[in-house]
């Protein structure tokens, strides 16, 4: 009975390892076609079997991306542009949606569940559906063109307000009554207790927010004409639809543009795994 239990758990052991492997693959694999690729010339990505190593380092790939095809040196002002917009965007979205959120879930009032409702169905408008109206608000109020048009409408997120309030209604009730006896004021007690405990939804928000925005094409492609207002992912679609563009140039500009979310990401990782041990003491 022992050896068959053992020879149960060593195939599951092996199936699961298996499947963990080939899902790496698949991960890491497209991540290095782009970095190895971003160091070839044109002839060599297209040559097949395609060779992971380069024979050589063309890091002229990197300066042909940063200078454009124009020759008017404009990425570094378009990676501002959308490091100003995806920082702000986050941060107001985590303060604005965490302080909702914590409103929603420990205050009692009358029409909190209603408030709370309304707030979900937001979610179901796709931004499709209001881009048009939200186009001629910004136009009206002279937002094109600027860094307030592109931040603006995106300055809170319902998905973060359920966000933040699912994860405080597991915050327990007896630290903040505790503080309140201590004498403590609301306002404190959200940015000595309440705020410092919500690191791993803060980070989880923030990492979503800052994406959400980094990899936004739709709208500063309608609210932004100048080249200096412009975002990445605009400069990208214009490196690309060039007719003197090269595959590997534009390897180089995608892993350029990739570099902030990776360190974003690495910065904010070891949230998520002493985070979620808490979340599930919790829940527990």
């Amino acid at each position: 009975m022992m050896i068959q239990e053992k020879a149960t758990l060593n195939w599951a052991s092996i199936l699961t390892w298996t499947i963990l492997i080939f899902v790496l693959i698949f991960t890491v694999a497209p991540l290095l076609f782009m970095i190895t690729s971003s160091l070839m010339t044109r002839m060599q990505i297209l040559r097949m079997p395609y060779s992971w190593i380069p024979e050589t380092f063309h890091v002229e790939n990197y300066v042909k991306a940063i200078k454009g095809n124009d020759g008017q040196w404009m990425f570094a002002r378009n990676l501002l542009n959308s490091l100003i917009v995806s920082l702000t965007v986050a941060i107001t979205t985590v303060l604005i949606a965490s302080i909702t959120g914590y409103g929603i879930a420990k205050f009692k009032f009358r029409g909190r569940n209603i408030i709370f409702m309304l707030i979900m169905a937001t979610m179901m408008i796709p931004f499709e559906a209001i881009m048009i109206p939200l186009y001629m608000v910004a136009t009206s109020l002279k937002l094109q063109d600027s860094y307030a048009g592109l931040i603006v409408p995106f300055l809170v997120s319902a998905f973060g307000v359920f966000q933040m309030r699912q994860y405080l209604t597991t915050f327990p009730t007896e630290y903040l009554d505790a503080a309140r006896v201590d004498g403590m004021g609301e306002f404190r007690i959200f940015w000595r207790i309440v705020f410092p405990n919500c690191a791993p939804v803060i980070a989880t928000l923030s990492i979503l927010s800052f994406r959400g925005q980094w990899d936004n094409l739709l709208w500063p492609l309608l609210v932004t004409q100048s080249e200096k207002m412009k975002t990445v992912p605009l400069y990208i679609s214009k490196f690309a639809e060039e007719k003197l563009t090269d595959e590997g140039a534009m390897m180089a500009v995608a892993v350029l543009a990739s570099i902030p979310m990776f360190i974003l990401f690495g910065f904010l990782s070891k949230y998520f795994i002493g985070g979620s041990a808490v979340y599930e003491s919790r829940k527990g």
